[in-house]
């Protein structure tokens, strides 16, 4: 295992710090507690040459690091190679005032290095630290670019309401998504999160009551690059994908909510009772269950713990609420089902109106379309 950082961003700490768990989860990493490392970097440890992987994984991330030479002192046998720059974090685009940066800068050009803030083939970033500062070497960015180019307005099937590709991109490594793991949304909608999901490899499969909805999302998905295992058209507690396989290792959802989503007047909180209880008894031991909900309208799933559950403003009037749950090691230590929390009719009555619309209900099964395979994000 080898030790690395990474340096997450500002937008929602919590779900940032969640989102990397379960990304290196799915690599054979974890978490380190490593003392001194300065916010905002996180310590990890993962298998030999992943580092690159886990940074196509990230939403909400800003690059991943390793340790650097200390710039205050000659470099002697690490002698440097080629062009660099040297910036304080939380600075990109400057810091050259920093006493810090213009002493490594000096050590650099000493032993024969070049510097180029322009494009430089190496990128340091120093923390300040009580007893000075310390140096990290940019092993791989997080492109944060191209995850922002999948927002729903750039979409050839759009809806007004949608997550942001970088949450979306967060909730689907909160379900370990990646190479040879099945992933379940039974409320498809625009299929914002099972494209991710299916960016990072996932086998995906999904069911929304609306037939344009799925061809929507059928859209999209060619848009992205991503094949989707089998789709279905109708009520997710009768209906199920072709080809669904016995066992899913992860069930991905932002459920419909708010009087004008595609429930068809039932309440939300009577139709997730009447659809997670089958499809979290599909989970295989040990799955995991993400669901996107309107905070402090998160159900209990028996069979289930709650392991993680972070509140993100989305927009100036509605709330998010990210929560992942995993089911038992045996699987069947209690029969999975459903409980809604307290206020759950009144928290849906007060929600904004998703993206979901109503629809006809068919049970019109839509078999894999032939395309490109999934791409790494």
């Amino acid at each position: 295992m080898s030790r690395a950082y990474v340096e997450l961003s500002g937008e929602s700490p919590a779900l940032a710090r969640a989102e990397l768990a379960g990304a290196l989860e799915a690599l054979g990493g974890a978490i380190v507690d490593e003392p001194g490392v300065p916010e905002p970097l996180v310590a990890v440890a993962l298998p030999e040459g992943q580092l690159p992987q886990l940074a196509a994984r990230l939403g909400l991330a800003h690059r991943c690091l390793i340790d650097a030479p200390d710039f205050g002192a000659p470099l002697g046998a690490q002698a440097p190679r080629g062009s660099a720059s040297f910036r304080p974090f939380g600075r990109p685009s400057g810091g050259g005032v920093e006493p810090a940066v213009h002493t490594a800068a000096r050590t650099w050009t000493a032993a024969g290095g070049r510097i180029d803030l322009a494009h430089p083939e190496r990128r340091f970033w120093g923390a300040g630290l009580p007893g000075g500062v310390r140096w990290y070497e940019e092993a791989a960015p997080v492109d944060r670019r191209a995850t922002a180019a999948r927002a729903i307005s750039a979409l050839p099937f759009q809806r007004p309401v949608g997550l942001a590709p970088r949450l979306a991109r967060a909730a689907a490594n909160l379900a370990r998504a990646g190479p040879g793991r099945s992933v379940l949304d039974p409320f498809l909608g625009t299929g914002a999160l099972l494209a991710e999901a299916g960016l990072l490899g996932g086998r995906i499969f999904g069911i929304d009551r609306d037939a344009a909805m799925v061809r929507g999302a059928l859209q999209n998905f060619a848009f992205l690059g991503v094949e989707a295992a089998g789709l279905a058209i109708g009520d997710a507690a009768e209906v199920e994908p072709p080809g669904t396989p016995p066992r899913f290792d992860a069930l991905l959802s932002d459920p419909p909510y708010g009087r004008a989503s595609s429930t068809r007047g039932e309440p939300a909180a009577a139709l997730l009772a009447r659809v997670l209880p089958r499809w979290i008894a599909r989970l295989r031991p040990d799955g995991v269950a993400v669901l996107v909900v309107p905070a402090g309208s998160g159900p209990e799933l028996t069979g289930c713990r709650l392991e993680a559950s972070v509140e993100v403003r989305v927009h100036r009037s509605l709330t998010r609420e990210f929560r992942l749950y995993r089911r038992g090691p045996d699987g069947e230590a209690a029969a999975p089902g459903w409980r809604p929390p307290a206020g759950s009719e009144r928290a849906e009555e007060g929600a904004e109106a998703s993206e979901r619309r109503p629809g006809r209900s068919s049970g019109e099964g839509i078999p894999p379309r032939p395309g490109p395979p999934a791409t790494a994000g």
